[in-house]
């Protein structure tokens, strides 16, 4: 190939080189990311929203807390025994996130970004009896903790970050759509890279959507976990129940009383002949 062949290549690949460089800072720019626990009346629960081309893509109201298992000197100086530091999702955090058709991600970070969150979220179609169903759910939770922060560890052995992983996870599955709602806690545990510790992630007060969101800062029709649905059942059930009591002792008075005036009203017939000469 001669040099002019080659300087045109040069430049050729040179544009598409720009071309995404322009395309994805473009992107960067369209993409916006709040932080609203301010406006949440729950001390405890934080608020998300990621907004991209100027309209909410993905939002995220919950409560999350990180129990970590981690190795501390005994007072011998010789073995080791495991503490426990329980670490929870603070208001004022730093969050970025991003939105796709088929997949999208939440990152939280708090304490000076010794402490982050990464959810990821996808969505998927299957063939069921009833045709094909799409269907969002929790596919990946990463947690990056600092066990040389001095907040929650005290004197930890082997002092440095650690990431910990979920395995094979499916959790918070709902139908496309609708945005999933669960009062009741529900616990993911995490494998550490820290040999031989597991991180459980204990979530509450949640209220997530990921995908299609139809109104600004708006979550569509809710999808309540099995957990909230069973309590709430709990809590009306015995007021059903009184209603149908209620609904049964007025039925029968009614019949009661309907048969007592029929019968009132009925003429008497004399059961002994002798009696008519008393009528008339």
């Amino acid at each position: 190939m001669d040099l002019r062949g080659r300087a045109v290549l040069s430049v050729n690949r040179l544009q598409v080189l720009l071309m995404l460089f322009h395309t994805m800072v473009r992107i960067m720019a369209e993409q916006e990311v709040e932080n609203l626990s301010g406006l949440s009346t729950n001390p405890e629960k934080d608020i998300f929203v990621v907004r991209e081309n100027g309209t909410t893509c993905l939002m995220a109201e919950f409560a999350a807390k990180f129990i970590v298992p981690y190795d501390v000197w005994a007072s011998n100086y010789v073995d080791l025994i495991t503490e426990q530091a329980d670490i929870s999702l603070t208001r004022g955090a730093e969050v970025k996130g991003r939105c796709g058709l088929n997949e999208s991600e939440l990152q939280v970070f708090w304490v000076d970004r010794a402490y982050a969150l990464k959810m990821l979220f996808v969505k998927e179609s299957h063939n069921t009896s009833k045709g094909l169903e799409a269907t969002w759910r929790l596919s990946k939770v990463q947690f990056v903790y600092d066990s040389s922060e001095k907040t929650h560890f005290k004197d930890a052995v082997a002092a440095r970050k650690y990431t910990a992983n979920s395995h094979h996870l499916s959790a918070l599955v709902t139908p496309a759509g609708k945005s999933y709602e669960c009062q009741a806690q529900q616990t993911i545990s995490l494998a550490s890279s820290d040999p031989q510790k597991t991180v459980t992630m204990i979530l509450s007060a949640v209220h997530i959507q990921p995908f299609d969101i139809i109104s600004d800062f708006v979550f569509s029709e809710e999808h309540k976990c099995p957990v909230d649905e069973r309590e709430q059942l709990e809590e009306t059930l015995p007021l059903i129940l009184g209603l149908i009591l209620g609904l049964v002792i007025v039925v029968t008075l009614a019949i009661y009383h309907i048969h007592h005036k029929m019968t009132a009203n009925q003429v008497q017939i004399p059961r002994d002949r002798s009696e008519y000469k008393h009528m008339g």
